[in-house]
């Protein structure tokens, strides 16, 4: 049996219909690629994988007993992934036609990468900022309140952001949005799946310092553009929801992140 080049790992929380737009939406923009899709339920109690079986017959499904969050359970799907890569990706994502072609020859054309992804864009075409630096203690609350609008607090937010590059080209970064990543799975192997610990949020930042850790390097594919729905809320609303359960896991998150790596903040990117 051939290998697959690629193995896309979807998980799904209570969004059956998104899990099936994207599931569909894979399969049209590349149906001459070799791809593995793997659909992970977080204990969702909707339809999703009886749509998976009726729908789409070839995609591998897995149950999980409870919703044991981002990290678990995209290292389910990735478990049990066989292709030369995996790709991490959102439901609220639209793949356009060619897009994982052209990062698969990115990945083959750069064996020191270990992490990539595209360019995000909003449906208007606008660009979504998926790319940044590694955070200091601060970042999460200049993000979540309206401290952000401080000037000094707006200087970090933009370094953070990399709000003074255009996006137009390829070049390394400390670490992307986990929206969508294509990961070397060689290379995943030794350095480790999603640490499980966090249980939404940052997840993709530690897996991305684990990397550079590993002497691998992170890219954003500028060449590659990909549709993301999601929308961030203002930092007025996000304030206002300070108390909220979601705020909560975030803040709860970074604590973790930086009781894991402390507080220096390396910039390997400027090196490569």
């Amino acid at each position: 049996m051939i290998k697959p080049r690629l193995s896309v790992i979807i998980l799904n929380y209570k969004n059956a219909g998104l899990v099936r737009q994207c599931v569909q939406g894979v399969f049209k923009s590349s149906p001459r690629l070799n791809i593995e899709v793997i659909v992970v339920d977080n204990a969702s109690g909707d339809d999703c994988l009886k749509v998976m079986a009726e729908k789409f017959p070839q995609v591998k499904t897995i149950a999980l007993d409870e919703n044991y969050g981002f990290a678990k359970g995209n290292n389910a799907g990735l478990k049990q992934a066989t292709g030369e890569y995996a790709l991490i990706l959102n439901p609220d994502v639209a793949v356009l036609p060619g897009a994982l072609e052209k990062l698969i020859a990115f990945m083959d054309e750069h064996p020191k990468v270990g992490i990539a992804g595209p360019r995000l864009t909003n449906p208007d075409g606008a660009i979504q900022m998926s790319a940044f630096t590694f955070p200091h203690f601060w970042l999460p609350i200049f993000r979540r309140t309206p401290l952000g609008y401080w000037p000094q607090a707006r200087k970090q937010l933009t370094k953070y952001l990399m709000e003074d590059w255009d996006h137009k080209q390829n070049r390394t970064v400390d670490w992307l949005l986990g929206a969508c990543l294509i990961v070397r799975r060689e290379a995943l192997q030794k350095v480790g799946l999603l640490d499980e610990r966090y249980f939404m949020y940052v997840e993709d930042t530690d897996l991305c310092r684990r990397f550079w850790q590993s002497d691998y390097q992170v890219y954003y594919v500028a060449d590659v553009t990909i549709v993301h729905y999601h929308q961030r809320a203002s930092a007025d609303a996000l304030f206002l929801g300070l108390f909220n359960r979601i705020t909560w896991i975030h803040l709860a998150s970074w604590i973790k992140y930086f009781i894991k790596w402390g507080l220096r903040v390396p910039h390997p990117s400027d090196q490569r």
